[in-house]
């Protein structure tokens, strides 16, 4: 896509209704199938995928908002505490093909996360892995999260670094001063544009300072209690002219919730 079509097609990420997201979604689910499943993207495989293992260890009621093809939800499922476990996500290619290659017990429903189809409280763990930068209504998404969760549950939010991986960052060679740096984008500013991830393969991505996240999480008393900034892998690293300064900079963000009613005066 040229810089001239990106352009065009970047938007103010707030409120935007992103209404051809299961559309992208139902047509690139094959080759999001092959290209990140099942130990076929070794950041999902090495860093992803052990950090959510670890993170809701203990919970018995998961719900994973974005769930895709479902590889996260199978995670969850095979916890020795036998979770019960529930997928939403609203292409229905990917849901197929999550059904399609996950045990029975686990609950695959078509619906967005700004309207998710379940009672008050019903989940003691919520996970959401990537996806958010994916929908347009990030408030929508986020009350609805808090309203599903129970009291004293936990969300797992996991993004692309919103200070170091949002658009217009990346690593810098000058080779007319020689210098090697990481240049930080428009991070205060909210889009959404597209990206061509693989050849053929353009998805929206929305950035959003990390405000965005926190400030409305705090207001629905969900506290965050820790937060994840894993190094690159080595194999990031492999073609890099600068891996001590590339493995300085998080390509991930994990933040980790609790829900934490305060006490109304």
């Amino acid at each position: 896509m040229s810089a001239a079509d990106e352009h065009e097609r970047s938007l103010t990420a707030r409120g935007t209704p992103v209404a051809f997201a299961a559309d992208i979604w139902d047509h690139h689910a094959s080759w999001w199938r092959e290209t990140f499943a099942e130990g076929a993207d070794l950041e999902y495989a090495q860093e992803v995928m052990p950090l959510i293992a670890a993170s809701l260890t203990g919970a018995q009621r998961i719900l994973d908002v974005g769930c895709g093809e479902g590889q996260v939800a199978r995670l969850l499922h095979r916890s020795p505490h036998h979770p019960q476990v529930t997928g939403i996500d609203p292409s229905g290619n990917q849901l197929e093909n999550a059904r399609r290659n996950s045990p029975a017990e686990i609950n695959f429903v078509q619906g967005a996360g700004e309207h998710l189809p379940f009672p008050d409280g019903a989940f003691d763990a919520v996970v959401c892995c990537l996806a958010i930068e994916h929908c347009a209504d990030v408030d929508a998404v986020l009350a609805e999260v808090a309203r599903v969760l129970d009291v004293g549950g936990r969300f797992l939010l996991l993004i692309n670094h919103p200070l170091y991986q949002g658009a217009g960052s990346g690593f810098i060679d000058d080779q007319i001063l020689g210098e090697h740096y990481w240049r930080v984008g428009p991070y205060l500013r909210e889009t959404v544009s597209f990206e061509e991830v693989d050849q053929g393969v353009s998805l929206p991505f929305a950035h959003r300072p990390l405000s965005r996240y926190l400030n409305p999480l705090a207001s629905y008393d969900l506290l965050l209690v820790e937060m994840h900034e894993p190094p690159p892998l080595a194999d990031f690293l492999a073609g890099s002219i600068d891996p001590e300064l590339e493995g300085a900079i998080p390509r991930l963000l994990a933040l980790h919730f609790e829900h934490r009613p305060r006490p109304r005066h």
